[in-house]
């Protein structure tokens, strides 16, 4: 049998040859506009969809009857409609931590810049003017202090370059716990405002969920020190940026940023007001472009697709429920035969309950096997009694309460 998967963006050339090995007819159909998306998936019909930075929306998700996993080459999944994909049973998994290294390097570049005006330093060499005496004002970075505001595989590694430079870190993430903090050689903050009033720099490293957005807003800004540097290269809806743009010129602060809110899908003009401030650096959303990035997220990538063909399992699946609502653990120890686990299910279908998660473990020998189905309302005792008095094929049947 073979996998139709489809490339809406550009991943490494292996990639395809290793796709094929695992027995896929790879399609790749990159700068196609967003308005044809939902048709292509059409036409094409794939049962992997693999994507970097191309939205995948509910009308391509319902475009595609054969869809059974997307995957987002990169860390974050918010340009995924997650919902719609939950619904139709489709996996979406990501790459997370490939591209740690590549943004904390990136974020420290960008510390480095802001300190030393390492741009302004350039752009006047090239157009030919000598100032020395301007450019060697710098504070420098050993002694001061860095807030950390998110300490996922990102703000670690940020945290791990930090400390090299002799920064003192302030970290805080909604996670976070002292003893975590201890652990990182970060100073633990209860709140973000507890971690920015005492830093010199502050770097943001978030993941965004719909409850952040705007989280570095106003209140944020107006706790920092006066001249600090605010470096993004995480989500550009975490900051509200009305509150940003006041903050530069009311708090004289120094910003970077690798992130924009409604960045273009290519290469062409782009306005921001963000660019009118001289003390602001941006760089073109590249913090995971590097090459060692992007070939740990491509391999990443191929092993998800490896391990759901072989093994029908899906490494970093962000849509699949932790915990069901299911109230109730049916648990059967039963012979490993053929129609047991069938019989089984169809007491329980016969009693309308719905089951909501299954697994059956099968026993050294391959002669045993005990099934743990968790549905939402439990048989009754009349009812066990006919599922383990239908033959010997049935050790044990037990209800048990699940708990929270």
């Amino acid at each position: 049998m073979t996998h139709t998967v489809l490339l809406l963006d550009s991943l490494p050339d292996w990639v395809i040859s290793r796709l094929e090995s695992l027995g896929c007819t790879v399609i790749v159909k990159t700068g196609v506009p967003e308005t044809e998306h939902a048709a292509l998936l059409r036409e094409v019909n794939p049962r992997i969809l693999i994507v970097r930075s191309t939205k995948v929306s509910r009308a391509m998700i319902e475009a595609a009857s054969d869809l059974s996993l997307i995957i987002r080459s990169g860390a974050g999944y918010n340009t995924i409609d997650v919902a719609a994909a939950s619904e139709r049973s489709i996996y979406v998994s990501n790459c997370p931590g490939k591209n740690a290294i590549a943004v904390a390097e990136l974020a420290m570049g960008l510390i480095l810049a802001l300190d030393r005006r390492i741009p302004d330093n350039v752009n006047d060499l090239r157009q030919g003017l000598w100032n020395k005496k301007e450019y060697s004002k710098a504070q420098g970075l050993y002694g001061r202090t860095l807030a950390v505001i998110g300490t996922g595989n990102i703000g670690k590694e940020v945290i791990q370059r930090a400390k090299a430079f002799g920064l003192h870190v302030i970290a805080y993430s909604r996670s976070l716990t002292p003893e975590a903090a201890e652990a990182l050689g970060a100073v633990y903050a209860a709140s973000i405002i507890d971690a920015v009033k005492g830093a010199d720099i502050v770097s943001l490293h978030l993941a965004l969920a719909p409850e952040l957005k705007g989280v570095i807003n106003a209140e944020v800004f107006g706790a920092m020190k006066e001249g600090a540097l605010f470096i993004n290269t995480s989500r550009a809806e975490l900051v509200d940026e009305a509150a940003l743009l006041k903050a530069i010129t009311e708090k004289k602060l120094k910003v970077a940023t690798d992130v924009y809110p409604q960045e273009p899908e290519k290469s062409g003009p782009f306005q921001t007001p963000l660019a009118a401030f001289p003390q602001v650096y941006g760089t073109h959303h590249i913090g995971a472009s590097t090459e060692q990035a992007q070939n740990a997220v491509a391999e990443e990538t191929v092993r998800i697709v490896k391990e759901y063909l072989q093994n029908g399992q899906v490494p970093n699946c962000v849509n699949v429920m932790e915990k069901t609502p299911a109230r109730y653990l049916l648990s059967v120890r039963h012979k490993d035969k053929v129609g047991v686990l069938a019989n089984i299910l169809r007491v329980i279908r016969d009693n309308n309950i719905n089951v909501q998660r299954m697994e059956n473990i099968i026993f050294a020998g391959a002669q045993g096997a005990c099934a743990n189905i968790q549905i939402e309302k439990p048989l009754s005792q009349e009812q066990l009694a006919a599922l383990t008095g239908s033959g010997d094929d049935i050790y044990e049947a037990i209800i048990t309460e699940l708990k929270d």
